[in-house]
């Protein structure tokens, strides 16, 4: 991926020049602050996983809509290319591998938990699905108070439009592949 902070930031931009909206209707559609909305949209910031999410939720777009470069036929993805976004004093690591395509309406981000990491996630648009395949390690989900223990080759599906949690309680990374299918047309 190129400038990610650069892609962001053209992204937000011109999603919000488009809808005819200012900085300041922005900002309090999203709760993040006009300042914060203009360094992000200069390409002078790189925003939280928190700051993203309260972007995609307020302007009701996908998460990594704002990551999305121009499409390719063919697309290879270099681990050591993409540019992590990371919350937590760098304990929990989204890699957006695939970033939301509008005609198929997923993405596909690869995740990494630190020991002793713990994320909550906003609820997503209603009826989002997420699909999350543990490739190394282990950790708990938590969904409105049920926990559920998954450890390596172990997957899960469930609807995302619930606030849930992330926790890594192990001695080693998790890692986490995981597809977010927004059902509803974004």
């Amino acid at each position: 991926m190129d400038n990610i902070n650069l892609i962001i930031g053209n992204n937000l931009n011109t999603y919000r020049k488009k809808r005819g909206y200012s900085l300041d209707k922005v900002a309090e559609m999203t709760g993040v602050s006009k300042g914060m909305l203009g360094q992000i949209e200069r390409g002078e910031t790189n925003p939280s996983i928190s700051t993203l999410w309260k972007i995609a939720n307020g302007l009701h777009i996908s998460s990594t809509f704002l990551l999305e470069a121009e499409p390719n036929d063919l697309v290879i993805v270099k681990k050591k290319d993409i540019v992590p976004i990371t919350e937590g004093n760098d304990k929990f690591s989204v890699f957006p591998t695939f970033a939301f395509d509008s005609n198929k309406k997923f993405e596909v981000l690869v995740v990494d938990l630190d020991v002793g990491c713990i994320h909550r996630s906003e609820p997503h648009e209603n009826s989002t699905e997420e699909y999350l395949y543990v490739s190394k390690g282990e950790f708990q989900l938590t969904i409105q108070g049920n926990s559920y223990n998954l450890s390596e080759g172990d997957s899960i599906k469930f609807l995302a439009d619930k606030a849930h949690e992330y926790r890594n309680n192990s001695k080693e990374l998790s890692r986490l592949h995981i597809v977010i299918y927004y059902n509803n047309s974004l």
